[in-house]
Protein backbone atom coordinates (compact mmCIF):
# COMPACT_ATOMS: atom_id res chain seq x y z
CA UNK A 1 0.00 0.00 0.00
CA UNK A 2 1.02 3.74 -0.83
CA UNK A 3 0.34 6.72 0.74
CA UNK A 4 -2.86 8.55 -0.91
CA UNK A 5 -1.91 11.72 -2.99
CA UNK A 6 -2.51 15.50 -1.65
CA UNK A 7 -5.65 16.64 -1.89
CA UNK A 8 -4.69 19.46 -4.41
CA UNK A 9 -3.88 16.30 -6.66
CA UNK A 10 -7.73 14.94 -6.54
CA UNK A 11 -9.00 18.78 -7.80
CA UNK A 12 -6.36 18.50 -10.13
CA UNK A 13 -6.92 15.25 -11.38
CA UNK A 14 -11.14 15.83 -10.63
CA UNK A 15 -10.87 18.83 -13.35
CA UNK A 16 -8.22 17.21 -15.53
CA UNK A 17 -11.10 14.60 -15.73
CA UNK A 18 -14.43 16.20 -15.98
CA UNK A 19 -13.65 19.35 -17.71
CA UNK A 20 -12.55 18.19 -20.96
CA UNK A 21 -15.16 15.07 -20.76
CA UNK A 22 -18.01 18.06 -20.28
CA UNK A 23 -16.99 20.24 -22.86
CA UNK A 24 -17.01 17.40 -25.62
CA UNK A 25 -20.28 16.87 -24.33
CA UNK A 26 -21.46 20.25 -24.91
CA UNK A 27 -19.72 20.50 -27.89
CA UNK A 28 -21.44 17.87 -29.35
CA UNK A 29 -25.06 19.44 -28.66
CA UNK A 30 -23.41 23.19 -30.23
CA UNK A 31 -21.69 21.54 -33.27
CA UNK A 32 -25.12 19.46 -34.43
CA UNK A 33 -26.97 22.79 -33.34
CA UNK A 34 -24.85 24.94 -35.55
CA UNK A 35 -25.06 22.61 -38.46
CA UNK A 36 -28.99 23.09 -38.36
CA UNK A 37 -28.78 27.07 -38.10
CA UNK A 38 -29.35 27.18 -34.53
CA UNK A 39 -27.76 30.13 -32.75
CA UNK A 40 -25.90 29.33 -29.14
CA UNK A 41 -26.10 32.24 -26.73
CA UNK A 42 -23.97 30.58 -24.09
CA UNK A 43 -21.63 27.82 -23.79
CA UNK A 44 -20.85 27.21 -20.32
CA UNK A 45 -18.34 24.79 -18.18
CA UNK A 46 -19.36 24.42 -14.60
CA UNK A 47 -22.68 26.24 -12.92
CA UNK A 48 -23.36 29.65 -11.10
CA UNK A 49 -21.64 32.95 -11.38
CA UNK A 50 -19.02 33.13 -14.55
CA UNK A 51 -15.33 33.20 -13.18
CA UNK A 52 -14.28 34.33 -17.07
CA UNK A 53 -15.68 34.03 -20.59
CA UNK A 54 -15.40 35.43 -24.19
CA UNK A 55 -18.27 36.16 -26.86
CA UNK A 56 -17.28 35.35 -30.28
CA UNK A 57 -18.40 37.23 -33.70
CA UNK A 58 -21.69 35.22 -33.44
CA UNK A 59 -22.58 36.20 -30.31
CA UNK A 60 -22.37 32.94 -28.24
CA UNK A 61 -20.60 33.57 -25.09
CA UNK A 62 -17.91 30.79 -23.79
CA UNK A 63 -17.58 31.04 -19.70
CA UNK A 64 -16.17 29.08 -17.05
CA UNK A 65 -18.87 29.29 -14.02
CA UNK A 66 -17.57 29.06 -10.01
CA UNK A 67 -19.23 25.02 -9.62
CA UNK A 68 -17.43 22.60 -11.60
CA UNK A 69 -19.67 19.78 -11.80
CA UNK A 70 -21.16 20.00 -15.74
CA UNK A 71 -21.60 22.85 -17.77
CA UNK A 72 -24.74 23.36 -20.68
CA UNK A 73 -25.44 25.48 -24.44
CA UNK A 74 -28.46 27.42 -24.38
CA UNK A 75 -29.34 27.66 -27.59
CA UNK A 76 -31.08 31.08 -28.74
CA UNK A 77 -34.98 30.76 -28.11
CA UNK A 78 -34.47 27.98 -25.03
CA UNK A 79 -36.60 29.97 -22.99
CA UNK A 80 -37.64 27.61 -20.57
CA UNK A 81 -36.35 24.06 -19.29
CA UNK A 82 -38.37 22.14 -21.08
CA UNK A 83 -37.52 24.06 -24.57
CA UNK A 84 -41.04 24.46 -25.36
CA UNK A 85 -42.39 27.91 -27.24
CA UNK A 86 -43.38 30.15 -25.28
CA UNK A 87 -45.32 33.81 -26.12
CA UNK A 88 -41.87 35.54 -25.43
CA UNK A 89 -40.72 32.74 -28.64
CA UNK A 90 -43.66 34.04 -30.42
CA UNK A 91 -42.69 37.25 -30.13
CA UNK A 92 -39.32 37.13 -32.00
CA UNK A 93 -38.87 39.19 -35.36
CA UNK A 94 -39.15 35.68 -37.62
CA UNK A 95 -35.42 36.05 -38.82
CA UNK A 96 -34.38 35.44 -35.12
CA UNK A 97 -37.35 32.59 -34.93
CA UNK A 98 -36.04 30.99 -37.39
CA UNK A 99 -32.33 31.04 -35.59
CA UNK A 100 -33.73 29.12 -32.38
CA UNK A 101 -34.00 25.53 -30.97
CA UNK A 102 -38.23 25.33 -31.12
CA UNK A 103 -38.13 26.57 -34.76
CA UNK A 104 -36.09 22.86 -36.01
CA UNK A 105 -38.18 20.18 -37.41
CA UNK A 106 -38.47 17.29 -34.23
CA UNK A 107 -35.60 14.82 -35.84
CA UNK A 108 -33.43 17.97 -35.67
CA UNK A 109 -33.61 19.02 -32.38
CA UNK A 110 -33.74 14.93 -31.79
CA UNK A 111 -30.03 15.11 -33.18
CA UNK A 112 -29.52 18.17 -31.53
CA UNK A 113 -30.20 16.47 -28.12
CA UNK A 114 -28.41 13.23 -28.81
CA UNK A 115 -25.20 14.87 -30.21
CA UNK A 116 -23.98 15.35 -26.38
CA UNK A 117 -23.73 11.32 -25.25
CA UNK A 118 -22.89 10.57 -28.69
CA UNK A 119 -19.83 12.90 -28.28
CA UNK A 120 -19.21 10.86 -24.97
CA UNK A 121 -19.23 7.34 -26.68
CA UNK A 122 -16.92 8.67 -29.47
CA UNK A 123 -14.51 10.00 -26.85
CA UNK A 124 -14.19 6.20 -25.36
CA UNK A 125 -14.29 4.41 -28.87
CA UNK A 126 -11.20 6.86 -29.91
CA UNK A 127 -9.31 6.32 -26.46
CA UNK A 128 -9.78 2.14 -26.31
CA UNK A 129 -9.03 1.90 -29.92
CA UNK A 130 -6.06 3.74 -29.49
CA UNK A 131 -5.37 1.31 -26.49
CA UNK A 132 -5.82 -2.10 -28.40
CA UNK A 133 -3.62 -0.20 -31.18
CA UNK A 134 -0.73 0.45 -28.95
CA UNK A 135 -1.25 -3.05 -26.89
CA UNK A 136 -3.21 -5.08 -28.79
CA UNK A 137 -6.50 -7.23 -27.32
CA UNK A 138 -6.69 -9.90 -25.09
CA UNK A 139 -8.57 -13.00 -26.99
CA UNK A 140 -7.65 -15.75 -24.65
CA UNK A 141 -10.00 -18.73 -25.81
CA UNK A 142 -12.79 -19.65 -22.81
CA UNK A 143 -10.52 -22.76 -22.23
CA UNK A 144 -9.89 -24.29 -18.84
CA UNK A 145 -6.27 -24.53 -17.98
CA UNK A 146 -6.30 -24.69 -13.88
CA UNK A 147 -9.27 -25.31 -11.70
CA UNK A 148 -9.16 -23.90 -8.21
CA UNK A 149 -9.93 -26.04 -5.27
CA UNK A 150 -12.82 -25.55 -3.55
CA UNK A 151 -13.88 -22.76 -5.88
CA UNK A 152 -17.17 -22.10 -7.38
CA UNK A 153 -15.71 -23.69 -10.79
CA UNK A 154 -14.73 -27.03 -8.86
CA UNK A 155 -18.00 -27.04 -7.08
CA UNK A 156 -19.67 -27.12 -10.74
CA UNK A 157 -17.14 -30.06 -11.56
CA UNK A 158 -15.17 -28.07 -14.41
CA UNK A 159 -11.57 -29.72 -15.66
CA UNK A 160 -8.78 -28.42 -17.35
CA UNK A 161 -9.85 -29.01 -21.27
CA UNK A 162 -13.22 -27.93 -20.30
CA UNK A 163 -14.36 -25.02 -22.57
CA UNK A 164 -17.00 -22.50 -20.92
CA UNK A 165 -19.33 -21.72 -23.45
CA UNK A 166 -21.77 -19.92 -21.07
CA UNK A 167 -22.79 -18.15 -17.62
CA UNK A 168 -26.15 -17.00 -16.52
CA UNK A 169 -27.61 -17.63 -19.95
CA UNK A 170 -24.69 -15.34 -21.72
CA UNK A 171 -22.46 -16.92 -24.06
CA UNK A 172 -18.96 -16.41 -23.75
CA UNK A 173 -15.96 -16.46 -25.81
CA UNK A 174 -12.57 -15.67 -23.71
CA UNK A 175 -11.53 -15.20 -20.04
CA UNK A 176 -12.01 -11.46 -20.03
CA UNK A 177 -15.70 -12.35 -20.84
CA UNK A 178 -15.52 -14.88 -17.98
CA UNK A 179 -14.21 -12.05 -15.62
CA UNK A 180 -16.19 -9.40 -16.65
CA UNK A 181 -19.42 -11.82 -15.74
CA UNK A 182 -18.30 -13.16 -12.71
CA UNK A 183 -16.51 -9.60 -10.72
CA UNK A 184 -19.88 -7.92 -11.15
CA UNK A 185 -21.63 -10.52 -9.39
CA UNK A 186 -19.77 -12.03 -6.27
CA UNK A 187 -21.64 -14.70 -4.13
CA UNK A 188 -24.62 -14.87 -6.62
CA UNK A 189 -25.94 -18.90 -8.00
CA UNK A 190 -25.30 -19.06 -11.82
CA UNK A 191 -25.61 -22.03 -14.31
CA UNK A 192 -22.23 -22.90 -15.72
CA UNK A 193 -22.64 -24.13 -19.82
CA UNK A 194 -19.49 -25.57 -20.78
CA UNK A 195 -17.71 -28.34 -23.29
CA UNK A 196 -15.78 -31.36 -22.66
CA UNK A 197 -14.62 -33.91 -25.33
CA UNK A 198 -17.34 -31.79 -27.90
CA UNK A 199 -20.21 -32.83 -25.28
CA UNK A 200 -22.31 -29.99 -23.98
CA UNK A 201 -23.16 -29.80 -20.64
CA UNK A 202 -24.32 -27.64 -18.09
CA UNK A 203 -23.84 -26.93 -13.79
CA UNK A 204 -25.15 -24.72 -10.93
CA UNK A 205 -22.55 -23.15 -8.79
CA UNK A 206 -22.54 -19.75 -6.59
CA UNK A 207 -19.49 -17.65 -7.49
CA UNK A 208 -16.98 -17.33 -5.20
CA UNK A 209 -16.02 -13.98 -3.39
CA UNK A 210 -12.96 -12.34 -2.64
CA UNK A 211 -12.03 -9.34 -0.92
CA UNK A 212 -9.45 -6.92 -2.53
CA UNK A 213 -7.06 -4.06 -1.41
CA UNK A 214 -5.56 -1.83 -3.74
CA UNK A 215 -2.26 0.22 -3.27
CA UNK A 216 -4.52 2.93 -1.69
CA UNK A 217 -5.54 1.05 0.96
CA UNK A 218 -8.85 0.78 -0.72
CA UNK A 219 -11.24 -2.58 -0.68
CA UNK A 220 -13.34 -4.34 -3.10
CA UNK A 221 -15.70 -7.25 -3.30
CA UNK A 222 -15.13 -9.11 -6.18
CA UNK A 223 -16.82 -12.42 -7.94
CA UNK A 224 -14.45 -15.24 -9.23
CA UNK A 225 -15.26 -18.34 -10.65
CA UNK A 226 -12.04 -20.09 -9.57
CA UNK A 227 -10.62 -20.86 -13.16
CA UNK A 228 -7.51 -20.37 -15.06
CA UNK A 229 -6.35 -20.21 -19.03
CA UNK A 230 -3.28 -22.43 -19.98
CA UNK A 231 -1.90 -19.69 -22.56
CA UNK A 232 -2.94 -16.19 -22.85
CA UNK A 233 -3.42 -15.15 -26.31
CA UNK A 234 -2.45 -11.41 -27.18
CA UNK A 235 -3.56 -10.44 -30.78
CA UNK A 236 -1.61 -7.28 -32.42
CA UNK A 237 -4.82 -5.03 -33.82
CA UNK A 238 -4.77 -2.88 -36.92
CA UNK A 239 -5.86 0.67 -37.53
CA UNK A 240 -8.69 -0.25 -39.40
CA UNK A 241 -10.04 -2.95 -37.12
CA UNK A 242 -9.04 -0.43 -33.99
CA UNK A 243 -12.14 1.35 -34.18
CA UNK A 244 -14.11 -2.18 -34.05
CA UNK A 245 -12.54 -3.11 -31.24
CA UNK A 246 -13.27 0.43 -29.46
CA UNK A 247 -16.89 -0.04 -29.87
CA UNK A 248 -17.28 -3.49 -28.93
CA UNK A 249 -15.26 -2.66 -25.47
CA UNK A 250 -17.93 0.23 -25.05
CA UNK A 251 -20.55 -2.03 -25.82
CA UNK A 252 -19.13 -3.98 -23.16
CA UNK A 253 -19.26 -1.76 -20.26
CA UNK A 254 -22.34 -0.09 -21.12
CA UNK A 255 -23.49 -3.75 -20.28
CA UNK A 256 -21.76 -3.96 -17.58
CA UNK A 257 -23.18 -0.48 -16.32
CA UNK A 258 -26.79 -1.83 -17.29
CA UNK A 259 -25.93 -5.06 -15.34
CA UNK A 260 -24.95 -2.78 -12.11
CA UNK A 261 -28.31 -0.51 -12.23
CA UNK A 262 -30.37 -3.97 -12.44
CA UNK A 263 -27.99 -5.36 -9.43
CA UNK A 264 -29.13 -1.77 -7.70
CA UNK A 265 -32.43 -1.50 -8.84
CA UNK A 266 -33.65 -5.28 -7.35
CA UNK A 267 -31.83 -5.06 -4.40
CA UNK A 268 -28.60 -7.60 -5.14
CA UNK A 269 -26.26 -4.45 -4.74
CA UNK A 270 -26.55 -1.61 -2.16
CA UNK A 271 -27.31 1.63 -3.27
CA UNK A 272 -24.13 2.80 -1.16
CA UNK A 273 -22.09 1.55 -3.67
CA UNK A 274 -22.96 4.33 -5.71
CA UNK A 275 -20.49 7.65 -6.12
CA UNK A 276 -20.49 10.54 -6.85
CA UNK A 277 -18.20 13.81 -7.23
CA UNK A 278 -16.25 13.32 -4.35
CA UNK A 279 -15.86 9.71 -5.49
CA UNK A 280 -14.91 10.77 -8.89
CA UNK A 281 -12.14 13.10 -7.46
CA UNK A 282 -10.93 10.53 -5.33
CA UNK A 283 -10.43 7.85 -8.25
CA UNK A 284 -9.36 10.42 -10.48
CA UNK A 285 -6.87 11.42 -8.26
CA UNK A 286 -5.13 7.87 -7.70
CA UNK A 287 -5.60 6.98 -11.05
CA UNK A 288 -3.79 10.29 -12.06
CA UNK A 289 -0.70 9.49 -9.39
CA UNK A 290 -0.79 5.36 -10.93
CA UNK A 291 0.19 6.96 -14.21
CA UNK A 292 -1.35 8.53 -18.29
CA UNK A 293 -2.10 5.32 -19.15
CA UNK A 294 -4.12 4.14 -15.68
CA UNK A 295 -5.82 7.93 -16.13
CA UNK A 296 -6.90 8.28 -19.70
CA UNK A 297 -8.57 4.55 -19.38
CA UNK A 298 -10.46 6.43 -15.99
CA UNK A 299 -11.43 9.40 -18.47
CA UNK A 300 -12.91 6.20 -21.15
CA UNK A 301 -14.87 4.96 -18.57
CA UNK A 302 -16.26 7.91 -17.01
CA UNK A 303 -16.92 9.16 -20.54
CA UNK A 304 -19.08 6.50 -21.18
CA UNK A 305 -21.11 6.50 -17.82
CA UNK A 306 -21.56 10.25 -18.76
CA UNK A 307 -23.21 9.51 -22.11
CA UNK A 308 -24.83 6.74 -20.47
CA UNK A 309 -26.21 8.51 -17.68
CA UNK A 310 -27.26 11.68 -19.88
CA UNK A 311 -29.29 8.88 -22.78
CA UNK A 312 -31.65 7.58 -19.31
CA UNK A 313 -35.60 8.60 -20.16
CA UNK A 314 -35.84 11.29 -16.94
CA UNK A 315 -36.84 14.59 -17.34
CA UNK A 316 -33.50 17.47 -17.40
CA UNK A 317 -31.53 14.51 -19.00
CA UNK A 318 -30.95 14.55 -22.74
CA UNK A 319 -32.57 11.14 -22.61
CA UNK A 320 -35.57 13.43 -21.03
CA UNK A 321 -35.95 15.00 -24.26
CA UNK A 322 -35.37 12.07 -26.39
CA UNK A 323 -38.28 10.33 -24.58
CA UNK A 324 -41.06 13.65 -25.41
CA UNK A 325 -40.00 13.76 -28.81
CA UNK A 326 -40.96 10.26 -29.41
CA UNK A 327 -44.25 10.32 -28.11
CA UNK A 328 -44.10 13.57 -30.11
CA UNK A 329 -43.49 11.96 -32.84
CA UNK A 330 -45.85 8.99 -32.25
CA UNK A 331 -48.99 11.38 -30.96
CA UNK A 332 -47.99 13.86 -34.17
CA UNK A 333 -48.21 16.92 -31.76
CA UNK A 334 -45.81 18.29 -28.94
CA UNK A 335 -46.68 17.35 -25.41
CA UNK A 336 -48.39 19.83 -23.53
CA UNK A 337 -46.50 22.82 -21.87
CA UNK A 338 -47.97 21.94 -18.08
CA UNK A 339 -47.38 18.40 -18.56
CA UNK A 340 -44.05 18.93 -19.60
CA UNK A 341 -43.30 21.43 -16.91
CA UNK A 342 -44.27 19.07 -14.35
CA UNK A 343 -42.58 16.31 -15.98
CA UNK A 344 -39.18 18.69 -15.40
CA UNK A 345 -39.73 20.00 -12.13
CA UNK A 346 -40.10 16.23 -11.21
CA UNK A 347 -37.21 14.75 -13.18
CA UNK A 348 -34.90 17.88 -11.30
CA UNK A 349 -36.13 16.47 -8.13
CA UNK A 350 -35.04 13.02 -9.23
CA UNK A 351 -31.91 13.84 -9.60
CA UNK A 352 -31.36 16.32 -6.62
CA UNK A 353 -32.19 13.27 -4.61
CA UNK A 354 -29.92 10.93 -6.22
CA UNK A 355 -27.08 13.99 -5.69
CA UNK A 356 -27.24 14.18 -2.22
CA UNK A 357 -27.69 10.57 -1.62
CA UNK A 358 -24.66 10.27 -3.59
CA UNK A 359 -22.56 12.56 -1.57
CA UNK A 360 -23.72 11.07 1.55
CA UNK A 361 -21.95 7.67 0.01
CA UNK A 362 -19.15 9.69 -0.16
CA UNK A 363 -19.19 11.26 2.94
CA UNK A 364 -20.06 7.85 4.50
CA UNK A 365 -16.89 6.40 2.41
CA UNK A 366 -14.73 8.63 3.78
CA UNK A 367 -15.30 7.89 7.19
CA UNK A 368 -17.24 11.19 8.20
CA UNK A 369 -19.69 9.92 9.71
CA UNK A 370 -17.81 7.24 11.94
CA UNK A 371 -16.07 9.79 13.09
CA UNK A 372 -18.91 12.16 14.23
CA UNK A 373 -20.17 9.12 15.77
CA UNK A 374 -17.21 8.29 17.82
CA UNK A 375 -17.11 11.98 18.50
CA UNK A 376 -20.59 12.30 19.61
CA UNK A 377 -20.15 8.87 21.95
Amino acid sequence: MIESPAIPIYFIAFVLLLGPLVFLHELGHYLAGRWFGVKAEEFSIGFGREIAGITDKRGTRWKFGWLPLGGYVRFAGDMNPASQPSPEWLSLPAHERAQTFQAKKLWQRAIIVAAGPIANFIVAIVILAGFALAYGQNVTPSLVGTVQPGSAAAIAGLQPGDRITGLGGRSVETFTDIAKYAQLRPGEAVQVDFERSGTAMAADTVIGVREEQDRFGNKYRIGILGVGSSKPVLRPVGVLEAPLVGIRQTGDIVQMTLDGLGQIITGRRSLSELGGPLKIAQVSGERLAMGPVEFVFLIALISINLGFINLLPVPVLDGGHLLFYAVEAVRRRPVEPQVMEWAFRGGLIAILALMLLVTLNDLGAFGVWRNLAGLIG
